[in-house]
């Protein structure tokens, strides 16, 4: 969970809203339209309250006459307020023209010789090793890359070839892109296969029922590594923004900046923290937990960008979004699950 001093006076409303997000978000993903849950502030007529709640994220918002019952959102959860919010769908994004730098810096078109193009979002060390940060569908192409593969910049939608090779891929975390079964334990589903277990014993039959319940795979994290071919290839100052002070934990309501090689510099705010949502990578849906969503700061290409705060501390890696909202990676995690550190000088 994402807190800090900032939210501190919060801290009891926002547990509250975090531990209610929780407890139904699975039933909330299941409601027709809804494509994320997290944990933001109640919003009325696009004024923010100070008061946490439980935000219902649909790609569209319809009358309730035409919703089933099922389908509706509940305006309480417990004591916690719920909030829809229409947000498009989420997409890891992709696509947009920009130039070849030399040496390359953090904010500009960088991409697996394969894919279309993504943001070079920061360097980053692991001992003497110096690496470039971005998303594993930016440098890894979907879990689809080897080790070795040529990074481009301009990425190929710009232009780039063989010939703008400035690092290769080195390592990445995968997406879990499946969703493996386990066995059920809905008491009706085990009663009934009981039942027809049972009749087929008395028919003589050897086959016997299981019943199984839908797992979705889950992720915290996209991003990967590629190796400069040179460390003069490569410089740490992010375009429009300069090098990175270290690193700080996102709290919600904090005002953030990027780079990104469609948008340029932009700068928004975190609007929602604990964020679990469904993003479509080439068309097919995969679901991330812990996240945190910003407000449309983003665009097409503008995936793999480093995410900082006023002060020029990253907080997280833009990997994706919708016409309305901004999807991020905390920055730990992906720290963490790569071992490595931001580049400060």
């Amino acid at each position: 969970m994402v807190t800090s001093s900032a939210n501190e006076g919060l801290w009891p409303a926002l547990k509250a809203a975090v531990e209610a997000k929780r407890q139904h978000v699975d039933a909330l993903l299941g409601r027709l339209n809804v494509v994320a849950c997290g944990v933001g502030f109640k919003e009325s007529e696009g004024q923010w309250s100070e008061e946490p709640c439980v935000v219902v994220s649909v790609t569209r918002k319809v009358p309730k006459a035409q919703l089933s019952p099922d389908d509706l959102v509940p305006q309480m959860l417990g004591a916690v307020k719920t909030d829809v919010q229409e947000m498009g769908t989420f997409r890891a994004w992709q696509g947009g023209p920009r130039d070849r730098h030399r040496p390359a810096v953090p904010g500009i078109s960088v991409g697996h010789v394969n894919v279309t193009a993504g943001t070079f979002g920061c360097l980053v060390r692991r001992g003497a090793e110096l690496f470039i940060l971005s998303n594993n569908h930016v440098l890894a192409n979907i879990n689809r890359g080897q080790q070795g593969d040529p990074i481009l910049q301009p990425g190929r939608y710009d232009g780039g070839t063989a010939n703008d090779t400035i690092a290769t891929l080195s390592e990445w975390i995968p997406l879990q892109m499946s969703s493996p079964q386990q066995e059920s334990d809905c008491p009706t589903a085990k009663t009934a296969a009981s039942v027809l277990n049972w009749a087929a014993q008395v028919l003589g039959s050897s086959s016997r029922l299981r019943t199984f319940r839908a797992q979705a795979a889950t992720n915290t994290v996209d991003c990967a590594l590629a190796r400069p071919t040179s460390e003069a290839m490569v410089q740490p100052a992010i375009l429009g923004i300069g090098v990175p002070k270290g690193v700080h934990v996102a709290t919600l309501g904090m005002q953030v900046q990027k780079a990104g090689r469609t948008t340029g510099y932009t700068t928004g705010k975190i609007t929602q923290v604990d964020v679990t949502v469904q993003v479509d990578y080439e068309g097919q849906n995969v679901t991330f937990t812990n996240q945190l969503m910003a407000n449309n700061m983003s665009g097409g290409g503008d995936s793999g960008s480093a995410v900082l705060d006023m002060g020029g501390y990253v907080v997280g890696l833009l990997f994706g979004g919708s016409d309305l909202a901004t999807l991020i990676n905390p920055i730990q995690p992906v720290l963490t699950a790569l071992n490595v550190q931001v580049v400060t000088a």
